[in-house]
Order: structure tokens, then C-alpha cells, then sequence
């Protein structure tokens, strides 16, 4: 078998890779042989690199290992790692994953040992399609679509686009919920996707009445989305154009339009749109709503709280 690396902010494109090798094990046996570990200390990466697949066959591992990069092996340990790596196991697939933060446009040290290691094995990047490569991301949209047998008119495509920006994720799941809404039939309307999806535009009008600590306005707006949306869809587009925001607040005084474009992913016209709203917002409360919002979606996600929608109203309010 062999060792890959995948890198870069697209997470949702990383978990599709890795779920291409799960489709190669053996059902029946995948609690056993597939297999994920974060950031594992030395003794256990060496141990865990030097894996011997059983009885079940096929065994597939996953590494998450961002952390390397921050660190430095000593000279012994990285030599011991390079040999683990060069015995792989031939019923053994190893993918390490270095999953960058989204928006935030970092890059993998390249000088580093541990990545001049990696980058010799099937290394892949994932980068996020920036909202301005219009023609990418419409072809990526309309790939998705086509595994779901669904039809997008071109104004429907633009729609997406407008109301979710490049989040493959969410995309993806507004699909499969479009596609529960049109059937029988598989013909997807702008009209549609303004009806059923999240909008950023919903998200950015209840924010601004957060933003202006007009909270009465603020709740009234979050239980309307409520009607239609699960709180952990809000709170997922939130997450994501809070960051973008953070980015803007932070450098809009000292980053041109396009460079704001390249750090959020946004188009020039749309950042500069963001910028004239967020004039009057304060970073430290954006900042505080992104912490809040993390913190709820921690303990729901964790089994800590089960009261979905009021966790997510206490992180937004408080």
C-alpha cells in the first residue's frame, strides 16, 4: 500500500478523499481497520507507522499532523520516522493531513524536514476556490449536482453562489435538501434556492441587528430563520462569515480590496459592501460572537448540551 499527504484549507474536499479509501475496506471490519489519531506523540506515531493489519485485510490510517509543522524532531526521531514511513506495510494506507485553517491564508512551512518528508510521498493540496474563479466553483457546483440527478438553471446556479460564497460543505448539504424539495421532479429554480437555502443575506440582516445590540430585532430574526434552517446550519454559515468579517475588521485599514479579496475569499465588490456594514462593529465583539458560537457548538457536537436551539440562542445573546 502506500503513505499520502493531504493538505489545505478545503476540509470538505480532504474528508471526500479519505472517504474514497474507506469505500476500499471491508465493512464488516471497519472499526478495526480504519482508524484516526491527532497530532500523536513521537513513541505513539512510530508505533502507530509500524501498524500490522490482522485477519480483516486491508487497514487504513489517518493522521492529523498540522501540529508537526510547529514543532522540531530531534535528528534520531526524524530518522526513525522516515524508516517507519519507507516499511509501510503493503496492506497498509497511511494518509497524514495537514488541514489549515479556512480564510485565515496560511501556508505549510515548506522548509521544514518533516514536510520535505511528506511532500516525497502522494502528496495532494486542497486549496479553498476562491468566490472569484466564478467558472470553477460553477463547475464544481454542477458536479455535485449531477451525482444528486439534479438540474440547475443557470440563474439558480448563480443563486447558490450568491447565498453560500465557495463553502463546498454547505453547498453540498443545501443540495440534498433541495433535492428533497423539488421531487419528483429535479429541476432546481433561483427561485427555489432563495426559498430553501441559508442565505448570507438572512444571516447578514440578523447580524446587524446583533452587531447594533438591538437584540428584540436580533431574536425575532434568529426564530424566523429557525422555521426553516436547523440551528447547527446558522450557526456553520455564521462561523464562516465571521471569520471573513474578523479578517476585514482587522486589516480593512491597511489591505487594499484586493488583497482583502484574496485573504477571505470574497469578491472585491462584496468586500467592499462588508466593510461599508461592518464600519460600525467592534472586532472585540466579533471576536467574542465567534468564541461563543465555538464554545456551543463544542457542547452540542461533545453531547454536553441537548437543547440544540437554545445553546445556539445563548451563544448568540449573551
Amino acid at each position: 500500500m502506500a503513505v499520502y499527504f493531504f493538505y489545505g484549507e478545503e476540509d470538505f474536499d480532504i474528508e471526500q478523499e479519505i472517504e474514497k479509501f474507506k469505500k476500499g475496506l471491508d465493512k464488516n471490519f471497519l472499526e478495526m481497520s480504519f482508524k484516526t489519531f491527532d497530532n500523536p506523540k513521537f513513541p505513539d506515531l512510530i508505533s502507530i507507522l509500524r501498524t500490522q493489519p490482522m485477519m480483516f485485510g486491508k487497514m487504513l490510517i489517518v493522521i492529523n499532523c498540522l501540529d508537526y509543522f510547529a514543532k522540531t524532531f530531534e535528528d534520531k526521531e526524524f530518522k526513525q520516522i522516515e524508516q517507519a514511513i519507507e516499511d509501510n506495510n503493503e496492506n497498509l494506507d497511511i494518509i497524514f493531513v495537514a488541514q489549515l485553517p479556512r480564510g485565515e491564508n496560511k501556508k505549510l512551512d515548506s522548509r521544514k524536514k518533516f514536510y520535505k518528508l511528506l511532500s516525497k510521498q502522494n502528496a495532494k493540496e486542497f486549496p479553498v476556490i476562491p468566490t472569484y474563479k466564478t467558472a470553477e466553483l460553477e463547475n464544481r457546483i454542477l458536479k455535485f449536482a449531477k451525482q444528486k440527478d439534479l438540474k440547475l438553471d443557470k440563474n439558480a446556479l448563480t443563486a447558490i453562489i450568491s447565498q453560500m460564497g465557495n463553502n463546498l460543505r454547505q453547498i453540498d448539504k443545501e443540495l440534498d435538501k433541495l433535492k428533497l424539495f423539488v421531487y419528483p421532479n429535479n429541476v432546481v429554480t433561483a427561485e427555489t434556492v432563495k426559498e430553501i437555502c441559508v442565505s448570507n443575506e438572512d444571516l447578514f440582516a440578523f447580524s446587524d441587528f446583533l452587531m447594533a445590540g438591538e437584540k428584540d430585532r436580533a431574536l425575532l430574526e434568529y426564530r424566523r430563520l429557525l422555521d426553516t434552517k436547523y440551528p447547527l446550519e446558522i450557526l456553520a454559515v455564521l462561523q464562516t462569515m465571521l471569520r471573513r468579517w474578523i479578517v476585514l475588521k482587522a486589516k480593512g485599514q491597511s489591505a487594499s480590496p484586493f488583497e482583502l479579496s484574496r485573504l477571505t475569499g470574497m469578491h472585491e465588490y462584496v468586500v467592499k459592501l462588508n466593510l461599508q456594514k461592518l464600519k460600525k462593529t467592534n472586532l472585540k465583539d466579533l471576536v467574542r460572537l465567534k468564541q461563543n458560537l465555538t464554545d456551543a457548538e463544542y457542547k452540542i457536537k461533545s453531547g454536553l448540551s441537548y437543547d440544540v436551539e437554545k445553546e445556539v440562542e445563548n451563544a448568540l445573546f449573551r
